[in-house]
């Protein structure tokens, strides 16, 4: 089992190689197309401004590699700006071209009762209906937190696409997505102790299944 962690040069992935590593999965970090290709997964890491995010994987020439590997069926994870990348634009400090896998766009969290952005700390979420326990999020139970830390969401065009919610400052925001292969979570599964564990076992199960 090998899950390519798409490298360009934004964020910190050691604790998603650890926790691969740690489920006896290899993790490879690479930005080559071929590489990530020929794994069974795949992890878009990430934090920091979406137009940097963008330009980091224009650059590397991973936009259409990571298009590519969606159209073979293989499973994709975003995590934070990762997964704020798999949509279509970003008003973040200007409008920005996302990678247009999932329709909708990322606009700032702006709580209506004053709290602090970043949004930073553990969470609960609730999972959507649509959703009904059989995707990633299965084991992850009512009262688990997972781990945030941003100041901008994602608002999907498509209901049937916001795999969970959360709340913050009065706020109800998409924390995680889904559309078909292709999974995002606002939220860092490989820091959000077990119940964030548990959706990364789900992936690897996933990847499994389609390998």
């Amino acid at each position: 089992m090998k899950i390519a962690i798409i490298d360009y040069k934004i964020g910190n992935v050691k604790s998603i190689i650890n926790v691969l590593r740690n489920l006896h999965v290899e993790p490879i970090l690479t930005s080559e197309r071929d590489v990530i290709l020929n794994c069974d997964g795949a992890i878009l890491p990430g934090v920091g401004a979406f137009s940097h995010g963008m330009k980091g994987l224009v650059d590397y020439g991973l936009v259409e590699v990571i298009k590519e590997f969606t159209t073979i069926g293989k499973p994709l994870m975003g995590i934070c700006l990762g997964m704020q990348m798999l949509m279509d634009s970003s008003d973040e400090f200007g409008y920005s071209e996302g990678l247009g896998l999932i329709s909708g766009r990322v606009s700032k969290l702006v709580p209506n009762d004053g709290s602090k952005i970043p949004h930073v700390g553990w969470k609960p979420i609730k999972k959507s209906s649509i959703d009904g326990g059989q995707k990633l999020l299965r084991k992850v139970e009512e009262h688990d937190r997972l781990y945030f830390v941003h100041s901008y969401v994602v608002r999907p065009e498509e209901p049937e696409n916001i795999l969970s919610t959360s709340q913050y400052g009065g706020i109800e925001f998409c924390s995680s997505v889904n559309k078909g292969n292709i999974y995002g979570f606002q939220f860092h599964p490989e820091k959000s102790a077990i119940a964030g564990i548990s959706i990364m076992k789900e992936f690897i199960n996933l990847c499994e299944k389609v390998k």
